[in-house]
C-alpha cells in the first residue's frame, strides 16, 4: 500500500490528554542521562522530587501528548519498518510545570516526495496546552523520514530549510557517556518503536543493533545546551531545533560542539568513539 497524499495530509488525529508528574519527569531525565553524578547539584534538580528548584528537562515537551507511532497503523501507506527521525524542532512558550495535564493536537504540515527509492519526508507538527491554565506551553515540528515510500506523486518541496553552523573552532564542548540500556529506559516516556529495543526488527531495518532514539539523543545535545548556555535554567532555552543526520548506538559517546553568538547558539553532536556526526545543523535561542 502506498501513501495518499490527500489522505495522508488530511488525517485526523484525536487531542491527546495527558497528565504526568514529577516521576515522569524525573523518568525522562534518567532517560537522556541526566544522574549520571548523583552529586552534582544541577543533576539532583532534574532527578529528585524535593530538590530546589526542579523542574521538567526544557526538551520534555517533544514527548508529551502525543499521538504516538502511529505511522504504524496500516492505512497510513508507511513501511513503518523504513522510518526513521529526520529533523526536529521545537519552539518553547512557557515552562513546563513539574505536574500537570496537557493537551496536544497534532496535524500533518506537508508530504514531500523525494522520488522513487529516494523515501519521502512527513512534516508533523503539535501544539502543547496546559489543560488547567490554557497556556501555550510548546510547538514541535518534527520531520519523518519514510525511507521506502517516495514515489507517490506528491509534491517535490519546499522542504524547511536547515541551520548553517559557523565556520569558526567551537567556543565550547561537552561530552555525554550514554549508557548501554539508555534506549530501554527512554522508550518508557513514550517512543515505542520496536526498532529501540528489539534485535530482530533492529537488523530487519539494516542496523547492529536496536539504535538509540534520536529524540534521546536531542535531549543529551539539549541538556549539554542548557547547562552551558542557560545557566542551567530550563526557563532560558526557547527554541531547540536540529537535523539528525546518522544513527547512534546506546553506549556510545555523545560530544555536542557548541558555537555562542549571544542569545543565538550552534550546534552539532559527534559519536566519539566513530568519530561521526550524528546531529547536525542544530540551533538554539536562549535568553541571553
Amino acid at each position: 500500500m502506498a501513501i495518499n497524499y490527500q489522505d495522508l495530509k488530511n488525517r485526523e488525529f484525536p487531542q491527546i490528554e495527558q497528565a504526568y508528574t514529577e516521576q515522569d519527569a524525573i523518568l525522562y531525565a534518567l532517560g537522556i542521562g541526566v544522574g549520571s553524578n548523583p552529586l552534582d547539584a544541577g543533576q539532583v534538580r532534574f532527578t529528585f522530587e524535593e530538590a530546589e528548584g526542579f523542574a521538567p528537562l526544557p526538551t520534555m515537551p517533544v514527548v508529551m501528548a502525543s499521538p504516538g507511532f502511529w505511522v504504524r497503523e496500516p492505512d497510513t501507506g508507511v513501511t513503518w519498518e523504513q522510518v526513521l527521525h529526520g529533523e526536529q524542532r521545537l519552539t518553547l512558550h512557557n515552562p513546563l510545570p513539574a505536574r500537570g495535564v496537557l493537551i496536544g493536537k497534532t496535524w500533518i504540515k506537508e508530504i514531500i516526495d523525494k522520488g522513487a527509492g529516494k523515501g519521502a519526508l512527513i512534516y508533523v507538527a503539535r501544539d502543547v496546552h496546559d489543560k488547567d491554565s490554557g497556556l501555550h506551553i510548546a510547538t514541535s515540528v518534527s520531520t519523518t523520514f519514510a525511507r521506502a515510500d517516495g514515489g507517490f506523486g506528491g509534491p517535490t518541496g519546499p522542504t524547511l530549510p536547515v541551520h548553517a553552523l559557523p565556520e569558526r573552532a567551537p567556543d565550547i564542548v561537552d561530552d555525554v557517556r550514554t549508557l548501554p540500556q539508555a534506549a530501554l529506559i527512554y522508550r518508557l516516556s513514550g517512543d515505542s518503536n520496536p526498532l529501540h529495543a528489539s534485535p530482530d526488527i533492529a537488523k530487519g531495518a539494516g542496523f547492529d543493533a536496536p539504535i538509540l532514539h534520536g529524540l534521546c539523543s536531542y535531549g543529551i545535545a539539549g541538556w549539554s545546551v542548557m547547562r552551558h548556555c542557560c545557566d542551567n535554567d530550563p526557563a532560558k532555552l526557547k527554541q531547540f531545533d536540529l537535523r539528525f543526520s546518522s544513527p547512534v548506538y546506546p553506549g556510545e559517546t555523545l560530544r555536542t560542539e557548541i558555537w555562542r553568538d549571544g542569545a543565538n547558539v550552534s550546534f552539532r553532536t559527534l559519536v566519539v568513539e566513530r568519530e561521526t556526526v550524528v546531529l547536525n545543523n542544530g540551533y538554539a535561542r536562549t535568553i541571553d
